[in-house]
């Protein structure tokens, strides 16, 4: 899955001399192709399917801002068709380029090293500063390049990521490109092409799909009732049919009993021991069964166990690291569940599974990087949860998803950086889970929920400073979930040991106490280890795990153990790299790579090698330049470790100049007017002493000493 699908920018007209504008067009080409000609047959399908392609009646004639949109997508221009009698193949580019409403790029390794390519894409961003261009990707992987050793790959040509100013003058900047993609397994040539039309169109997708789907379905209906015309010679079988439909309603019932049992028991019994295959078989095995059948037309409980179906296979989706193909999957699910809220709105158990739709809607708009998404998810799914008790306040099972409501909102104070808002939030809601388990204490479901607060909890206390009872949290965060997977097998709980050992460990490590760090930070590798070899797809377990190496790595090199930390760096950054062929362009693998190369550079200047310590701490910059997640000052601080990094490496080479350059634009990148957590003070005044600003420093160190924070280098 590609994180490229989302909505296609509108494009702009260019400006043109007055004359010209005044002057009516010789051409207008609703798009221009460009691509390498190694990649000619994708060329020859892609044009003709366009050219082909009649735009739904109720779309054609509206006004987008691309324009009114016509019945067909002719004439698309190709250079090898439109001017092979042309004498000034250049001019004759450039005028077409200038008329065209779209740039569309056939996305390959060949086309990433074609020098004509490049020329027309940059000569488009020239004419249309602004303009839609969309990269249709059928071969290699995007940004590639960024990936050691997986340069070949690359797909995406120079052009195509350089940012251009309002004037078509490039920045020197990178973007990331609008794209589709047509290759198989990652969305597949019907749903890309699509995204392209859309694009040409400026039409939302959805809008496009489903109009499609219409046309085909009036089309196979076309086809039924021309086949009903030959089924009238069997009408002297009617008793034969009745008797044949009576063994269909059984074989229906039979089936239908066999999908709860796979979406109950069996999956209650695959999901512990977390068989991702075998959950995915599971909700595809549902879904065929029902993928013929209208949704509007399927009766109650048929809706819930398709909707059920989706929702399984779109947490599958999720662990691997899929997460368009999981927002597309809960989107479904959740366009079922608010039918059946529709049919009977009074009925908390279907506003129930609803909600959890909702929520993971809201889940993956924060993997992805969208909070106001995630903001709008999560109030929507606390006002279902309060419709929920509404309905029916006796009940602990509706009060529960008020509780994970506001829990939820308590995630997203943390998000927003409002440290202090999350700690009382967090503590409100720890008191309640708290109390719930005292009174029901074998009730499973409290017990993970109170699980899931101490770590959320410990969280909040450690950002306001408050570290011992975040220490607390943590220990006792901990103790559960290692007592929960010994009694239960269950291996969410195991893979949530992953970051609750990590957590633990670094709060051991602020506080100066190494052995400790080292012991809870070994455990969470190794508990990674054995996950990622029971079930390598599974892209959480292998995030975890590289994350809890990294900082075993930091530690054991600060300890002292420098050949361990680096056997240990290794593996933490062959596992990022491992993420990153799925796909590159998710944020916090891509922090992972740049805290990579900040390590590195660490263990080459342990080592003396300050010349080879300087490129890679070079690198690390450069990577994390382009890192954006949901947390823009974490990310400034990060690069402005990069930046730090780079100035030691420079003042141990004598170079005083260029370590001050680099300490002051750590500095300058910084963040400003936000709240910082005890590990980013530490951080700004490790760069204020470098620089000699003591006097600004000694207020933030003080401050560090007084919450028993100790500076780890």
């Amino acid at each position: 899955m590609n994180k490229w699908t989302r909505r296609l920018d509108l494009s702009r007209a260019s400006a043109r001399p007055a004359a010209e504008v005044n002057a009516p067009p010789v051409h207008h080409y609703f798009a221009f192709l460009s691509y390498s000609h190694a990649d000619s047959a994708d060329a020859d399908w892609l044009h003709q399917e366009l050219e082909e392609f009649r735009v739904p009646s109720t779309l054609s004639g509206r006004l987008t801002a691309n324009g009114v949109i016509p019945k067909r997508l002719t004439p698309i221009f190709r250079d090898r068709h439109e001017l092979a009698a042309s004498d000034d193949l250049g001019a004759e580019i450039r005028h077409a380029l200038e008329m065209s409403r779209c740039l569309i790029v056939l996305c390959s390794p060949a086309a990433a090293k074609s020098e004509w390519t490049n020329a027309e894409i940059d000569t488009f961003k020239r004419l249309h500063p602004e303009g839609c261009i969309i990269a249709a990707v059928i071969g290699g992987e995007p940004l590639a390049s960024d990936i050691p050793g997986r340069e070949e790959e690359e797909c995406f040509p120079p052009a195509l990521v350089a940012k251009y100013n309002r004037r078509g003058k490039p920045t020197g900047q990178k973007t990331e490109p609008l794209a589709a993609d047509l290759r198989e397994g990652k969305g597949g040539r019907r749903v890309g092409f699509l995204k392209i039309v859309a694009g040409i169109l400026g039409v939302g997708l959805d809008d496009l799909v489903q109009r499609d789907e219409l046309r085909r379905q009036r089309r196979m209906a076309v086809i039924a009732a021309a086949s009903l015309v030959g089924m009238l010679v069997a009408i002297i079988l009617a008793v034969t049919a009745i008797q044949a439909r009576d063994a269909a309603r059984d074989e229906r019932r039979q089936a239908e009993s066999l999908i709860g049992f796979m979406l109950g028991d069996l999956k209650d019994k695959l999901e512990p021991i977390g068989k991702l295959d075998a959950l995915d078989g599971v909700g595809s095995r549902v879904l065929a069964y029902y993928q013929k059948q209208d949704k509007a037309e399927l009766p109650d409980a048929a809706l819930s166990q398709r909707s059920r179906a989706l929702s399984l296979m779109g947490e599958v989706a999720v662990q691997r690291g899929n997460l368009d193909e999981a927002l597309r999957l809960y989107r479904e699910a959740m366009e079922g569940t608010a039918e059946a809220v529709r049919r009977k709105p009074d009925d908390p158990q279907r506003l129930y599974d609803h909600a959890q739709n909702v929520f993971w809607m809201g889940q993956i708009a924060i993997f992805k990087g969208s909070l106001t998404d995630a903001d709008r998810a999560f109030r929507e799914y606390k006002r279902l949860a309060d419709q929920m008790v509404a309905l029916d306040p006796n009940s602990m099972k509706w009060r529960m998803e008020v509780y994970n409501a506001d829990a939820n909102l308590g995630g997203l104070l943390s998000q927003e950086r409002r440290f202090a808002e999350a700690s009382a939030q967090w503590d409100q809601v720890y008191r309640m889970i708290s109390a719930l388990t005292v009174a029901d204490p074998r009730n499973r479901e409290y017990r993970q929920s109170l699980v899931e607060s101490l770590a959320w909890y410990a969280d909040a206390e450690r950002d306001v400073g408050h570290l011992d009872n975040a220490v607390a949290l943590r220990e006792r965060n901990v103790a559960l979930l290692s007592q929960m997977a010994g009694q239960t097998g269950d291996i969410a709980y195991g893979q949530k040991l992953i970051p609750a050992e990590r957590s633990l460990g670094l709060l051991y490590f602020v506080r100066g106490q190494r052995d400790l760090a080292i012991k809870h930070l070994r455990a969470a590798s190794d508990r990674a280890d054995h996950l990622v070899q029971a079930e390598p797809d599974n892209t959480k377990s292998a995030e975890f795990g590289f994350k809890a190496k990294l900082d075993l790595a930091s530690t054991l090199l600060l300890n002292g153990s420098r050949d361990e930390s680096k056997s240990m760096a290794d593996a933490a950054c062959g596992l990022v790299t491992r993420l990153l062929s799925k796909d590159a362009t998710v944020p916090d693998w891509r922090a992972g790579l740049r805290d990579c190369w900040i390590l590195r550079a660490r263990l080459a200047m342990a080592a003396g090698d300050a010349p080879g310590a300087l490129g890679l701490a070079d690198r690390a910059v450069t990577i994390g330049r382009t890192v954006k997640t949901t947390d823009s000052a974490k990310d400034g601080f990060a690069l402005a470790l990069a930046y730090r990094t780079v100035g030691d490496i420079r003042h141990n080479l004598g170079d005083s100049a260029g370590a001050n350059r680099a300490w002051s634009e750590a500095l300058r990148i910084l963040p400003t007017g936000t709240a910082e957590r005890p590990s980013e003070m530490s951080e700004r005044a490790a760069i204020l002493e470098r620089l000699g600003r003591v006097a600004e420093a000694r207020p933030l160190l003080a401050t560090l000493s007084s919450i028993g924070f100790k500076q780890g280098s």
